[in-house]
């Protein structure tokens, strides 16, 4: 089992879980295609990744606009020669009560959380589907499995995401194609996720959560690696990981 040589694109990856896990990976001599907005972000990420061995490129991306996933896809297959694996990582979590109506942030989430996944699942189907293999890693939340009072529109998305995996994962099984889906639930993990929120106290209610007993991103880049690194024939589904110290 090894993550070797595998060309494997990833969202939201110029800080947190996607950063991690993009290093780990490509230690692991996996060939890393690196999608975030922020530029300087990513040029640095690549440089550290290439000065210590590893294979790495990056295009900076959008999730919310489907060409732009394209194009990311298509830099993998021009660069590295294919693609095997994408991980819809993107994100945003501004949280808060339905009744403060944040509008404009629910219709964010909807479309970083929700769209953003399915224009990445757009931007690879066709290839996963003619080679008959691939996989698709999307991160929801613990919020996709269970209610939390101030955050039910990011729980939404979360929820939504989890739906839309496990349906992948069964379509493609009737269809033939072998594409694997895995979806990862964090729950306190020290990323710039709290950075979104504007709602003061459920701002004030996740930072007194974080700093008692948040971990690092680095947790989660592990689960990523063992996942890609599974033979073909094997479907790890689902992971939920949690801070030991986290009831």
């Amino acid at each position: 089992m090894s993550v070797e040589n595998k060309v494997i694109v990833i969202t939201g990856a110029s800080s947190g879980i996607g950063e991690a896990s993009a290093k780990l990976l490509a230690s692991h001599g996996a060939k890393v295609v690196l999608g975030a907005r922020r530029e300087s972000r990513l040029q640095a990420l690549v440089q550290t990744i290439k000065d210590q061995g590893g294979q790495a490129a990056y295009r900076v991306t959008d999730v919310t606009n489907p060409a732009d996933l394209t194009a990311l896809v298509d830099l993998a297959k021009t660069t590295f020669g294919g693609i095997d694996v994408i991980f819809n990582n993107a994100g945003i979590m501004p949280t808060s009560p339905i009744s403060a109506l944040k509008v404009a942030e629910w219709n964010a989430m909807i479309d970083v959380n929700l769209k953003g996944v399915l224009n990445g699942v757009a931007a690879v189907m066709p290839a996963f589907t003619k080679q008959k293999h691939g996989q698709i890693i999307t991160t929801s939340s613990v919020a996709g499995l269970k209610s939390f009072v101030g955050s039910g529109v990011y729980g939404a998305t979360k929820f939504a995401v989890r739906n839309l995996m496990e349906v992948i994962r069964m379509e493609s099984a009737q269809e033939h194609t072998n594409i694997r889906t895995t979806s990862l639930y964090p729950a306190a993990i020290n990323t710039e996720l709290l950075h979104t929120i504007t709602d003061t106290s459920s701002k004030q209610g996740m930072n007194q959560l974080y700093n008692a007993v948040g971990i690092t991103p680095d947790a989660v880049a592990r689960v990523v690696d063992f996942a890609v690194a599974q033979p073909d024939d094997v479907n790890v589904n689902e992971f939920t990981i949690y801070p030991t110290k986290q009831g």
